[in-house]
Formats: structure tokens, C-alpha cells, sequence
């Protein structure tokens, strides 16, 4: 007769112990080796083989360890699990160590049965991080089986590589270059959105019927989309092509949205693009009924609150602290953003030669305008884009310029006016929301002919003459800029208009910033991939110094790096090469540096003009100077309308063809016809500030108040441990092992704590796991191999977090040596311990305990029965039998206590025998504080879903008893009279003692 075993059990077979899951039958059991992970989950056959119960042993006093085999054999332990007993199931899982403030997100999606959220955080606060947080613990626990996230094309890459690294989700690239590799590995009649369980999706492509009506049917339950504000029209949009776009995916979103059940993440740094009716809709994807809230009643704005989350650096630079709410600054968070940019507009003039071309130019366009405008509206529209064209390239470069000037024009193939501003706006203007970067910075074509005119190509091939410093004062100017930059210690980005001015900057700099600067140019002839992989190799070009402290990045851009990208690990100043006509383009620029993650406390921005070309100065004065003020009173960025932006650059245009570069040196707004349109200018933009302040302070989060934050944030700190903890472990262990490691002379990539490890005098057993993860030739050969503190890591690499193979190999290798006795090598932790110490004045012991505990989690589905472990330190004063335990943060003092004498080695004995004869005398406590232990979980596990009854209707959490004593470490206080000074020479084979450092 077979026994009956419960989820939680130990049981013993196939030679070692193994934890019973809930998926267990009495015919076969589940099985999860003791401390092992998911992926040694095994099936055992109770009537075929031997299964036993089985109960975890109690340390030997024969195997003592050091002073240091508690900390280690605790980190190894945590290291293992992969889902806590806490509501959060995921955060064991990641690569990644949150911010505080990054919680409030999840706290916010956990209290919903469905997920709807809009998050609205500023520009580099980590809103990938926050959507990549709820979407793990929605998979995690089950409320969610698949995945699709929506992106821009130029950024799936990145959002595949993020999933990957920092939440273990391995995601599938459906763009139009992969789509056909994709559609041949399907069965007939199979989608590949069904193929795949997580997508992550181009809204370029998706935008073709076929495929986003096949989207719609197989839909995953849970959505993501990235940069949300592009995804919605506003009720009176007219702006062809691009808000035809928009309006294309905001009825793909209706659609998905429709589904009552479905998870819908929304993610965008600008929700109102200037428009308040957008808003509104971007509202009711999340919640049909939140499009007509009456947001001016307390009542309207509290049920917003539950779905938006919007807040500015400043909200959060310092948080959990007094101000915030709570009753102290004890666990105040700061979070490293740039505390500034400093910005500086620096003017150039035009060489002489330039500026006859320039005139001619100028000259050329007037008449084109006007012989056009009496052929009809379609002609007059075609020649004013193009001319647009001509004078946008002519002041970016003469390799530009020459290109424009020889290309014929995109809105030449235009059949009507309408088409023909669709076209042209495309290639020619900078909207905020246009989220078509790619192909933008081709140069465009200025001809309306396929074959250029006489006078285009005399233009041309003036242009071409021009290149070089001689003649081209822009060039000279910004390599002034940029050896000043490089002199003070900056790595810029030089952010270019156009692919033939990016081009031709990296070959006019080329030799000329010193012998130490690397440089390299991006623009869209590469793809996404190969643009991350050009700055990568930029990067590591550098690195191959040594190290040096005076080599330096230049890295060269179009606009296909101003949105998403994140560049702040390798550059920490902006120069704007060429005037954009939207500030909103420069403020994406800049965000790609002023991030968090940037080590430089002020990011330098370098914005550069002609003051005598006609057409920089005056978008400066109108555009620019307006958008920093209100950015300046609201303490954010407020994008700029299309409308406003395009309205100010046609004036300034209109006044340049009938005045000439001189005449625009007046006001621009001198007549009386321009007044009249900057006045409304002014008032759409203002109109667009109020809004966006009336969000950010109205509607500001208050779902979720900081302390909620700090218990929760406390409670996985204390249960998993940080960044530091793992960093530790790693080279101590490392080193107890007899890896040889080296830490870093300078700073690691991606800040201070990297090193590198030969592990070719390690143990057999640890050098064979590191081979599976990081290579064999790279552990055979005894290679250095580097261990970095950012979880981007290269090949043969590993990250320093605790879900990296390479860690989970030591820290398994440091696990089993402890709890085998036998292996052969170093064992770097060990069960039992006793340090002379005057850390304390008591006889103290430390007890490292393991509890595992059956958690009944109500969801969606149905419930789901699971099994978790959780470590805790607990310590007693005094013997077993009277025990006067101490608190939790008592207990961790202890991993810090040096041993500042030696321990006679039978003294030693005799005093951990006393502890571990004593076990039976504390079965009592144990079994108590698990009890209290899970009373806490199953209170998280509430306070976490609080909002909503149903989600937390038949929860239970419940331990599995005994727990498992894992080490017993006995502090002995120094007495002066009996113990001697830690001797250097003093061994743990020494017969009279045992040292100070064996403890």
C-alpha cells in the first residue's frame, strides 16, 4: 500500500530528496529536487520505484566552517529560488533589481482582475522595466498564458533583448523582414500568433488588413503598447498620411480593447500630443467609460487614478522618504537621474561661397513657388515641398545639399494637393508623433522632374565644391564643440537631419578630435539590430584600450536613434548638428542620454544655428525659446502640435522667399497677416501646457501611497536579498574555490564593481557547469572571464544577478558542497560554525532555516496550487533550552561578526554539539515562527490584491512542517582571560585550535 504524500513533503528516491509539487497523484508523484529549480522537475512512479519520506538532516559538528559559511550558505540558498512565497511570484525570476518606485505599477495591476493601466512616467524613468514587471508576474501567476507587445519597428529589437535578459521571456520578432520566415513554419490553417506565445509585433506591420484582422482573432490575453499616443487620432484629424496611420492602429486597438478580459498596457511619455480629444481616446482603450469621466470631480479622478500612473523625475528622484509619507527617511531611495542639462545655443556664420550658394538657392525657390502657384494647387503644393526640401538640406551640408539638389522630389509623384502635403510632410517636416523614423533621414529630392533642371545641377555641382572646413564654417564650428566636449571628459552624440550629413561628418572627423577618439557614424541604412551592434562595437573598441581614461566616444546619428534607443551607458552629451523644426525631436534626442543609468549628474546639450542662413534663428526664437519656458515652469516637456510647429516653420519659410536672407533678420511677425497666426500659435501651445500640467498634478498617481511601497519593497529585500549581496557572494566564493579573480582598475561598463575570474584551479564539478553556460574553450583554455554588474552581458560573459547561469552555477556548487560532506575541494560554506567574537557579550547561535509552504492561489482560471521556499536567519541567546530569541535585524548583524579570536578546537566541538543536541528544544519555536511566517504571506498576499475581493476569495497559505535546519552557528563572546589573539598562522588543522577565521 502506497502512501499518501502532501504537497510540500520530503520524500527520497533516485538517491537524493525531492520536494512533492501539488500536481501530484497517488499513482505518480511530481517531483522538484531539494533546493533544485523548475527546469528538474521529474515524474516518479511510486509502485515501480522506491519513494520513502524523508526528513532534511541536522548539520554535523564535524564539519566546521569559517566565519563567513553562514553569509555564503544563505546567498547560495536564495540564489536558488526562482518564486518566492510572497504575492510578487516573479522578482526571483528576473534579472533585473527594481527601483522602488517601479512597484507602484505592479502594486496597481495586482489590485485589478483585468489589467487595464495607461503609464505615463517621463521620458527615462523605465516604463520598459515597469510594463516588463507586470507582464512576468501576470505569466507567473498564471493570469496570463501569451504576450504581444506593439512597437515601432526600430525599437522591437530592443524590447525582444530587454524581455530577454531582464525577464527570462524569449520573444518572437514579427516584422515585415521576418514575417515570411515565420508564415513557412506554420501548419495549414495555423496563425502565428497562435504559433507563438510571445510576439513582439511592429505596428507598421501590423497595420496591413490581413494581418491585423488575423491579430484580432488570435489576440494574446495580454498586450503591450509601446508609445501609445501614436495609436490614436484625434476626433478632428486631418493631417494625412500620419494620422491616417494613427487612426489604422487606434481601430486595431478598439478592437483589441473590446475584450473585456484582456490585459492592456499602455505606455507613453506624452498622452496628450497637444490634443485633448486623443486623450480622451487613448482613456477609453483603457476603459470605454474613463473617455467621458468628468475629470474635474474628485470622484472622476479617483476612478482615473486606478488605471494612471503619470509622474515627472522630480517625483521620484528621492522617494520613501518623511515628505513622502512615511515616518522616517530610513529607507529613502535615490534614484541617480542627470539633475540638469546644460544647454547652450551656439551660432555659426556662413563661409562666403556658402552663402552665395545659399542665395542662389534661395533665389531659385522664389521663382519656383511663384511660376507654380499660377499652374494650379497641386503644382503649387509640389514646388512648395519641395522647396521645403531644398533649403532643409542646403543648411544641414553641402553633401546633403548636393544629393537633394540632384534627387527628384518625393512629392512630385503626387496626383493631387492632398497627396501631395502627405508626401511631402513625410520627408520634410519633424512631427512629434510621427512615428515613421525609418527612411526618415534620407535626403530628399528637390527636382519635380526625374531629370534635374540646368540650374538644379549648376547648384549641385557648387554644393559638392564646398565640402571641408575651408568652406563649410558649420563643420569647422562643430569640431570646435566637439574637442571641447573631449577635453572635458564628455562622449557626445552628434545628431544629424539627414544620411548624407551623418556620412559625411564621420569622414571629415575621421583623424581630426586626437588619436584617442573613437568614432563611428549610425543612420538607416542599417537596420535596428545593426545599429545597436555598431554602438556596441564603438563601445568595445574603447574598451580595448585598457582601460585608458582619456579614449573617447564620437558616435554620429540621424534621427533613427532619437527615439527608444538607450544610450546613456556610453554617452553623456547632445549635439544638435542640425536645427530641428520641432523642439519635441530634440527633447528625444536628448532622452536617449538623460536617463537613468547616466553617471553624469549634468548632461551637456549643444544646439547649433546659423545666425545668418534665414531660417535657423527665427524657428529658434519661436519654437525653441517658447518650448524651454514652458518646460521650465512645468518641470517636464510638453510636446509641441503639429499644427504649431508646421504653422511657425511655413511663416518662416513664406518670409525667407519674399525677403531674402537679410529681410528675415526683422521680426518675423512684424505684418499684420503673421500676428494673426502667431496668436494662435500661442494660444494652441498654451492650451496644450495647461492640459499637460492639469495631468500631472490632477491627476497624479495616489492609488498606491509610498508606505504601501516600503512594506512591500522591505518584505522582498528581506526575502531575496540585492544586487550587493549576489556581487559579494560571487567573489568571495569564487575565491574560496581557487578561481583566480581580479577586480577592475577602472569603472565597468556600466558602472564600479566588475571583475574577472580563471577558474581553471576550480573543482571539476563547478568547471564543468560554467562550461554548459559559458562555453567550453572559454573554461578549458582558462580564459578570464569577465562578471559584470549590468545584465547585458556579451558571450562568454556573466552578469552579476541571481538569475544568471553562470552565478546559479556557483551558487549550486557552493550549496551541494555544504550539504555533502564528502566533495572533494574547497567547500566554501559549511552547516555549522562557532567564531569568538566581540560582537556580542551573550553566547548567541544562528540558525539558517529553510520553510517551504503550500500556497492555494485563487485566479482567472481557477485556483492554483503551489509550492514556494523561503530562508530565514533566526538566533537565540543563551542554551536551546532557555532560549531568549532575538529580532530579524539582530539575527542578520550576525552574518557581519568577525571572529577576533581563536577557538580552541574541542571547545568548538563541545560548543556546537550543545546547539545541535539542543534541535529537538527549538522544534517548538520553529514550527511557530512558520506558522507566523505564512499568517504574514497569506496578509501580503491580501494587502497586495486588497481592492479586489474576488482575487483573493479562497487564498491560503500554508507551511510544510518541520522546516529544514540548513546551518547552526554558535557566537562565543571574547573572554580576555581565556582566548588569545587571532594568530596569521593559526590553521584549521591546527590540533590545539581553531582560528578565528574557520569560524
Amino acid at each position: 500500500m502506497s502512501l499518501t504524500y502532501t504537497a510540500g513533503s520530503l520524500v527520497a528516491a533516485r538517491g537524493r530528496e525531492w520536494v512533492v509539487l501539488p500536481e501530484s497523484a497517488a499513482d505518480m508523484l511530481v517531483l522538484r529536487p531539494l533546493g533544485g529549480s523548475e527546469d528538474d522537475i521529474a515524474a516518479v512512479f511510486p509502485a515501480f520505484e522506491d519513494v520513502r519520506p524523508a526528513e532534511f538532516a541536522a548539520p554535523s559538528p564535524a564539519d566546521l566552517g569559517d566565519q563567513r559559511a553562514a553569509g555564503l550558505l544563505r546567498t547560495a540558498l536564495r540564489i536558488g529560488f526562482r518564486a518566492g512565497a510572497g504575492p510578487f511570484r516573479s522578482l526571483a525570476s528576473i534579472a533585473v533589481e527594481p527601483r522602488a518606485y517601479q512597484l507602484v505599477p505592479l502594486l496597481m495591476a495586482l489590485r485589478q482582475r483585468t489589467v487595464r493601466l495607461l503609464i505615463s512616467d517621463d521620458v527615462g524613468i523605465g516604463k520598459t522595466i515597469e510594463a516588463g514587471l507586470i507582464a512576468k508576474e501576470l505569466l507567473a501567476q498564471g493570469e496570463a498564458t501569451r504576450l504581444a507587445v506593439l512597437c515601432s519597428p526600430s525599437l522591437a529589437e530592443q524590447w525582444q533583448t530587454e524581455l530577454r535578459e531582464k525577464f527570462g521571456i524569449d520573444a518572437e520578432l514579427v516584422l515585415a523582414s521576418t514575417v515570411s520566415r515565420l508564415e513557412r513554419g506554420l501548419e495549414l490553417g495555423q496563425s502565428l500568433f497562435d504559433k507563438h506565445q510571445f510576439t513582439i509585433i511592429s505596428t507598421d506591420f501590423i497595420k496591413s488588413t490581413r494581418h491585423r484582422e488575423d491579430f484580432v482573432r488570435h489576440c494574446p490575453d495580454l498586450v503591450i503598447v509601446d508609445e501609445a499616443h501614436s495609436c490614436v487620432a484625434a476626433d478632428d484629424a486631418t493631417q494625412g498620411g500620419v494620422s491616417s496611420s494613427n487612426q489604422l492602429r487606434y481601430e486595431l486597438l478598439r478592437k483589441v480593447s473590446a475584450d473585456a478580459d484582456r490585459h492592456l498596457l499602455l505606455l507613453t511619455a506624452t498622452p496628450h500630443s497637444g490634443k485633448e480629444s486623443a486623450f480622451r481616446n487613448l482613456l477609453g482603450l483603457v476603459r470605454p467609460e474613463l473617455a467621458t469621466l468628468d475629470l474635474e470631480s474628485p470622484a472622476g479622478r479617483a476612478k482615473l487614478a486606478e488605471h494612471f500612473v503619470a509622474r515627472k523625475r522630480a517625483d521620484i528622484r528621492v522617494y520613501l522618504t518623511k515628505e513622502s509619507g512615511l515616518a522616517d527617511d530610513s529607507m529613502a531611495e535615490r534614484t541617480a537621474f542627470p539633475s540638469d542639462r546644460k544647454t547652450k545655443d551656439e551660432p555659426y556664420k556662413l563661409a562666403p561661397a556658402y552663402r552665395a550658394l545659399l542665395d542662389d538657392a534661395i533665389a531659385y525657390a522664389r521663382d519656383r513657388v511663384e511660376a507654380a502657384g499660377e499652374q494650379g494647387r497641386r503644382e503649387a503644393r509640389i514646388a512648395w515641398w519641395s522647396v521645403i526640401a531644398l533649403l532643409r538640406s542646403m543648411v544641414s551640408s553641402p553633401a546633403a545639399a548636393a544629393q537633394t539638389l540632384k534627387t527628384r522630389s518625393e512629392s512630385a509623384t503626387a496626383r493631387t494637393a492632398h497627396e501631395a502635403d502627405a508626401l511631402g510632410a513625410q520627408v520634410a517636416a519633424d512631427s512629434a508623433d510621427n512615428d515613421r523614423l525609418e527612411g526618415m533621414d534620407v535626403a530628399p529630392g528637390a527636382a519635380e522632374s526625374e531629370e534635374a533642371g540646368a540650374r538644379l545641377l549648376e547648384l549641385a555641382e557648387r554644393a559638392a565644391q564646398l565640402v571641408g572646413p575651408a568652406e563649410d564654417a558649420k563643420l569647422k564650428a562643430l569640431t570646435r564643440h566637439l574637442k571641447k566636449l573631449i577635453a572635458e571628459g564628455y562622449h557626445p552624440i552628434v545628431f544629424c537631419r539627414y544620411i548624407p550629413t551623418a556620412q559625411y561628418l564621420a569622414e571629415q572627423l575621421d583623424g581630426k578630435l586626437g588619436k584617442k577618439t573613437k568614432i563611428a557614424a549610425v543612420t538607416g541604412t542599417l537596420s535596428p539590430q545593426q545599429r545597436l551592434e555598431r554602438i556596441e562595437q564603438l563601445a568595445a573598441e574603447a574598451a580595448e584600450e585598457g582601460g585608458d581614461p582619456d579614449v573617447r566616444r564620437v558616435l554620429i546619428a540621424t534621427d533613427c536613434l532619437s527615439e527608444g534607443v538607450n544610450l546613456q551607458h556610453h554617452f553623456d552629451a547632445v549635439v544638435h548638428y542640425d536645427l530641428a523644426w520641432n523642439p519635441t525631436r530634440h527633447d528625444q534626442r536628448e532622452g536617449r542620454v538623460d536617463r537613468y543609468g547616466q553617471k553624469r549628474d549634468q548632461v551637456r546639450v549643444i544646439t547649433m544655428f546659423g545666425e545668418d542662413n534665414g531660417i535657423d534663428g527665427k524657428v529658434l526664437e519661436v519654437l525653441f525659446q517658447k518650448h524651454r519656458q514652458i518646460k521650465k515652469d512645468l518641470g517636464i516637456s510638453v510636446s509641441v502640435p503639429d499644427e504649431t510647429a508646421s504653422g511657425v516653420t511655413d511663416a518662416v519659410v513664406e518670409w525667407l522667399l519674399l525677403h531674402g536672407r537679410q529681410g528675415s533678420q526683422e521680426s518675423l511677425f512684424d505684418l499684420g497677416g503673421h500676428q494673426e497666426s502667431l496668436d494662435r500659435i500661442e494660444r494652441e501651445w498654451n492650451s496644450a501646457a495647461e492640459r499637460e500640467k492639469t495631468s500631472r498634478s490632477k491627476y497624479a498617481q495616489r492609488a498606491i501611497h509610498p508606505e504601501e511601497v516600503a512594506r512591500e519593497v522591505t518584505a522582498v529585500r528581506a526575502a531575496l536579498g540585492g544586487a550587493e549581496e549576489v556581487r559579494g557572494f560571487a567573489l568571495e566564493a569564487l575565491r574560496d574555490l581557487d578561481a583566480l579573480v581580479r577586480t577592475a582598475t577602472f569603472s565597468g561598463r556600466d558602472g564600479t564593481g566588475d571583475f574577472t575570474a580563471q577558474v581553471g584551479g576550480t573543482p571539476a564539478g563547478l568547471r564543468d557547469a560554467l562550461a554548459a553556460t559559458l562555453g567550453g574553450r572559454l573554461v578549458e583554455e582558462n580564459r578570464a572571464i569577465p562578471f559584470r554588474t549590468t545584465p547585458a552581458i556579451a558571450r562568454g560573459e556573466a552578469a552579476l544577478v541571481r538569475t544568471d547561469p553562470a552565478i546559479g552555477a556557483v551558487a549550486s556548487y557552493v550549496l551541494d558542497s555544504a550539504l555533502d560532506a564528502n566533495t572533494v575541494g574547497p567547500r566554501p560554506a559549511r552547516r555549522c560554525g562557532v567564531v569568538t567574537t566581540d560582537a556580542v557579550t551573550t553566547r548567541t547561535t544562528l540558525l539558517l532555516v529553510r520553510y517551504r509552504f503550500h500556497l492555494t492561489l485563487p485566479s482567472r482560471t481557477g485556483e492554483r496550487q503551489l509550492v514556494a521556499e523561503d530562508a530565514r536567519l533566526l538566533a537565540y541567546e543563551g542554551l536551546p533550552s532557555r532560549a531568549r530569541w532575538l529580532d530579524e535585524d539582530a539575527a542578520t548583524a550576525l552574518l557581519a561578526a568577525r571572529a577576533t579570536a581563536n577557538t580552541h578546537e574541542q571547545r568548538a566541538l563541545n560548543q556546537i554539539t550543545r546547539d545541535l543536541d539542543g534541535l529537538p528544544d527549538l522544534a517548538a519555536h520553529l514550527t511557530e515562527y512558520g506558522t507566523r511566517l505564512a499568517a504574514e504571506l497569506d496578509a501580503s498576499h491580501r494587502r497586495v490584491r486588497k481592492a479586489n475581493e474576488e482575487i483573493v476569495r479562497g487564498l491560503k497559505v500554508v507551511p510544510q512542517e518541520p522546516a529544514d535546519v540548513l546551518g547552526v552557528y554558535v557566537y562565543v563572546p571574547q573572554q580576555p582571560a581565556t582566548t588569545t589573539p587571532v594568530s596569521p598562522a593559526a590553521t584549521a588543522t591546527s590540533t590545539s585550535t581553531v582560528s578565528g577565521a574557520e569560524a
